[in-house]
């Protein structure tokens, strides 16, 4: 059997969410979002959400913590919210789709910010608002200057602020038909500058307020609120090959890889029941229903969801035709240990043989070959690497450089693997775009110390600095990657 080759119309790139990088959160007629009230936190303390309760006063909750009845997200004017300028490509777009341009990007992963397009979310009469879609049009032309595919995320982390609050987020059926408008609104403006479409950013890891637009976080709410994302997926799916039959629309899920701890058999089985409560996801957005195994994980989450056969047949009928994923470690799974889920993806127990980043994520590149295979062989659809890079604390040197060979060497061998995927094993992938390629605010800690760009931004954790912009070392070796389409991997 003749080698495969890799392809000539690989999808080199990278990847940015609006509330980490965008910015001008108050400007050109954008509503509230959810995110707007997440403050700063570091490594060492998690993020929180800035409410005012019934009384008036103002409290500072944890991020995944239920709302109080009565209490609404309210911005303190003496607390630093990263996402308000992030690292505000709202004012610098041409000159970093420049940048992105000068790499020789063949796709740049971004999202729309929902709020931008529809400040109340797309409620009935509604009128979208022009100058938000103005912004996006700008954006996607720059990038036709240069060549460059935009693969469009529709909802990533980011519920605007009246859906939560009169609708219990993705909780309520409400806010899939506002969901709905959005996206007929923004697949049709732009039917001839975006072909791939990602309707939901990381299904897997949305919980909580923020992320999910829920003020309860039971697991039976949390659960319907996903059942109705299931259904908006489907609709998007339809929708957009109603507006245009050459659309490519996938789902995203944060799909870091899973080691038993041994070969004990609780262990191997608890991989892999642990596994599939993260492939669940998937599993009904590629294959079109839920799995044989849904009913006993949803009861021992203690979740019940209201369905209809209406809503089954519809998501049976119109499944993703990609899966697109993050990735950036793996993890070990024991039965003695508790796991947990965060924006890395699932978590357990540490792996010796493998080293970790200064944010305790493990290092493991030839991971990303294993999962490649694990969800190509579950599939059989194309996939696309939507997120991976090490995030590291940068230092600028006295000549003004920012020599990041770490990150050069983290890259390359993930790549290679990635690669080998293709070429040896077969996997079909449509691309790679690695996680912000221009710094930007953490998503897990709203710190600017976690970067993980080639161009470095002048921007500290507490939201000082020029924003300009610096090219580092990875800047011209990730140029000569895709200038090669991979040839000089070693």
């Amino acid at each position: 059997m003749e080698k495969k080759v890799f392809p000539k119309e690989f999808l080199w790139g990278g990847a940015s969410a609006a509330n980490q990088f965008e910015g001008g959160f108050s400007e050109g007629g954008r509503g509230l979002s959810t995110n707007d009230f997440v403050t700063a936190g570091s490594k060492e303390s998690g993020r929180k959400i800035s409410i005012r309760l019934e009384d008036g006063s103002t409290q500072f909750i944890d991020v995944e913590s239920s709302i109080p009845d009565g209490a609404v997200g309210v911005i303190d004017d003496s607390t630093y919210y990263p996402s308000h300028a992030a690292t505000d490509f709202y004012h610098h777009y041409k000159e970093d789709i420049g940048l992105l341009g000068q790499m020789g990007f063949k796709a740049y992963r971004m999202s729309i910010s929902w709020a931008r397009i529809f400040p109340n979310g797309g409620l009935v009469g509604e009128k979208p608002n022009q100058e938000g879609l103005d912004f996006y049009k700008k954006i996607f032309m720059e990038c036709q200057r240069f060549n460059i595919e935009p693969v469009v995320t529709l909802y990533h982390f980011e519920n605007p602020v009246y859906l939560a609050d009169h609708y219990n987020g993705w909780a309520g059926k409400e806010t899939i038909e506002c969901y709905i408008r959005y996206a007929q609104t923004v697949m049709e403006e732009y039917k001839d500058l975006v072909k791939y479409w990602i309707p939901i950013n990381e299904i897997n890891v949305l919980r909580g307020y923020a992320r999910l637009g829920v003020r309860d976080t039971s697991a039976s709410v949390r659960y319907q609120a996903l059942h109705h994302l299931f259904i908006a997926n489907a609709r998007v799916n339809k929708l957009g090959k109603e507006i245009n039959s050459e659309f490519k629309i996938g789902c995203m899920l944060a799909l870091s890889g899973i080691y038993p701890q041994d070969c004990k058999p609780e262990n191997v089985f608890g991989a892999l029941d642990f596994r599939r409560r993260a492939l669940f996801f998937s599993d009904v957005m590629m294959r079109g229903y839920y799995p044989s195994y849904a009913a006993n994980m949803l009861s021992e989450l203690g979740a019940t969801i209201e369905t209809t056969q209406e809503e089954l047949d519809l998501i049976r009928d119109f499944p993703s035709e990609f899966l697109a994923f993050s990735y950036y470690r793996t993890t070990v799974y024991n039965t003695d240990l508790p796991q947990r889920v965060d924006t890395g993806g699932q978590l357990g127990a540490e792996n010796p043989y493998l080293e970790k980043s200064p944010w305790g994520w493990p290092i493991d590149s030839l991971g990303l070959r294993y999962v490649l295979n694990e969800l190509y062989d579950r599939y059989q659809k194309p996939l696309f690497i939507v997120e991976n890079g090490l995030g590291m604390n940068d230092d600028v040197t006295s000549r003004g450089t920012i020599e990041d060979d770490y990150r050069i060497d983290y890259l390359n061998n993930h790549i290679r693997e990635f690669m080998k995927a293709v070429t040896l094993d077969g996997v079909e992938l449509l691309g790679y775009t690695t996680w912000g390629p221009i710094d930007l605010i953490s998503s897990g800690t709203g710190e600017m110390d976690k970067r993980y760009g080639f161009v470095y931004v002048d921007l500290d954790s507490q939201g000082k600095g020029s924003m300009k912009r610096i090219k580092k070392k990875s800047f011209y070796w990730y140029k000569s990657v895709i200038e090669t389409n991979g040839s000089v991997i070693k």
